[in-house]
C-alpha cells in the first residue's frame, strides 16, 4: 500500500520530503511519514490521486509499490475547476493478482459481505475515520428476493434499488419479515413517481431538478413521510447522465430549502473508465461549501477510494451479488 504521506506531494512531481530521505549504501531510501488528512490533501494537491486504489491484503505488488521512489508526473491541482473527463490520472497502478487457489467458501454471500465490510473498515482506519461512519448500501437492482435473502441473513440491512416499480414488486414482502431494513432509491426518478418513491423509500439519492423537488415536497406533505434526500450532481458534465449541473447547484439548494426538503448531502456517479478520485474530491469540496455533511459516492470498483475521501454512503452491487441477474 502507498504511504499516505504521498498525498501532500508537490503539484507536478511526487517526491519524498527532504527529511524523509536517508542514504544507505549510496542509494536513496524513501521513508515518508503518514498523514491522514485526506480531505484537504485531495482538494489541495492532485498528487493525492496516487491513492486511487487501496491495495488488498493479498496483493502481491503491495511491497514494491510502497517502496517506489521514482518521481511521477501528475495532473494539475483540483481546486477551483472541474476534472477533465476521461483523463487517466493513475497510469501505472495496474491490478496485481495473487496466486491463491480458489476457495468456494470465499464466494458465499456472507463471505462477500465480510470482505466488503473489511475493506471499508481498513480504508476508514487509514483515513483516520471510524468504520461506523460509512453506510454500506447493497445495490440489489435486477436481483430477485432469493438472491437478497442470504445477505439479509448475513446481517445486511441497507439496500438500494434503481427503479420504483421493481422495488414495489419485491420489497414489501421482504420488509414484512425484516422490518428494520432501510431502502434507498439510487436511480433516476420521474416526477410522476414521486408519490410512490416517498411511500416506499427511506432515502432518495437522485434529486436533481426543481420540478422533482416540488413533486417530492408535495408528496411528503400529503403522506407525512420525510425521506432523507441527496442531490445528485452531474460531476463529470456528461449529457447522457442525470444529475444537477455544478453551476446550478446553489439555485437547486435554495429551492429545496424554501420547500423544506430534508436535503442531507450530495451524490455522484463519476465518468466510466477514468480515475474516480478527483471527482470524489470535487463532490466533497462542493458539500463543504454548502454545509452538507453526507456524501453518497463510490461503487464496487472504487468504494475504497471514496471512503478515503470522505464518503458516508457507498453503493456496492457487483462485489456483493456478483454479475447482474
Amino acid at each position: 500500500m502507498q504511504q499516505a504521506g504521498d498525498t501532500a506531494a508537490s503539484m507536478h512531481t511526487v517526491r519524498a520530503p527532504a527529511d524523509c530521505v536517508a542514504r544507505v549504501s549510496g542509494e536513496e531510501q524513501c521513508e515518508p511519514s503518514p498523514s491522514r488528512d485526506f480531505s484537504d490533501a485531495f482538494e489541495q494537491r492532485a498528487a493525492g490521486l496516487s491513492l486511487g486504489r487501496i491495495v488488498t491484503e493479498d496483493d502481491s505488488g503491495a511491497g514494491g509499490q510502497a517502496k517506489q521512489c521514482v518521481p511521477q508526473t501528475i495532473a494539475d491541482p483540483l481546486v477551483g475547476h472541474q476534472p477533465q473527463g476521461r483523463e487517466r490520472l493513475a497510469e501505472g497502478h495496474l491490478p496485481a493478482y495473487s496466486g491463491a487457489m480458489p476457495n468456494p467458501e470465499a464466494d458465499t454471500p456472507a463471505a462477500r459481505l465480510a470482505k466488503v465490510r473489511g475493506a471499508i473498515a481498513r480504508s476508514a482506519k487509514f483515513a483516520g475515520r471510524a468504520a461506523d461512519d460509512v453506510t454500506l448500501i447493497a445495490i440489489s437492482k435486477t436481483h430477485p428476493a432469493k438472491a437478497i435473502i442470504p445477505l439479509i441473513e448475513a446481517g445486511q440491512r441497507v439496500f438500494g434499488e434503481n427503479r420504483v416499480q421493481e422495488a414495489q414488486a419485491k420489497w414489501p414482502s421482504l420488509r414484512e419479515s425484516w422490518p428494520d431494513i432501510r431502502l434507498h432509491l439510487v436511480g433516476q426518478l420521474q416526477s410522476n413517481k414521486a408519490d410512490d418513491a416517498v411511500a416506499l423509500f427511506d432515502v432518495i439519492h437522485s434529486l436533481d431538478r426543481v420540478s422533482l423537488a416540488e413533486a417530492l415536497a408535495k408528496a411528503m406533505v400529503a403522506q407525512g413521510r420525510r425521506p432523507d434526500c441527496f442531490i445528485q450532481v452531474n460531476i463529470g458534465d456528461e449529457a447522457q447522465k442525470g444529475g444537477c449541473p455544478i453551476d446550478t447547484l446553489p439555485e437547486l439548494l435554495d429551492r429545496c430549502a424554501a420547500l423544506d426538503l430534508p436535503v442531507v448531502g450530495l451524490m455522484c456517479v463519476p465518468p466510466a473508465e477514468t480515475e474516480a478520485a478527483p471527482y470524489f474530491a470535487l463532490l466533497a469540496k462542493l458539500a463543504r461549501r454548502h454545509g452538507l455533511a453526507r456524501l453518497s459516492m463510490g461503487m464496487s470498483g472504487d468504494y475504497e477510494t471514496a471512503v478515503l475521501i470522505g464518503a458516508t454512503e457507498v453503493r456496492v452491487g457487483t462485489a456483493l451479488f456478483g454479475g447482474r441477474a
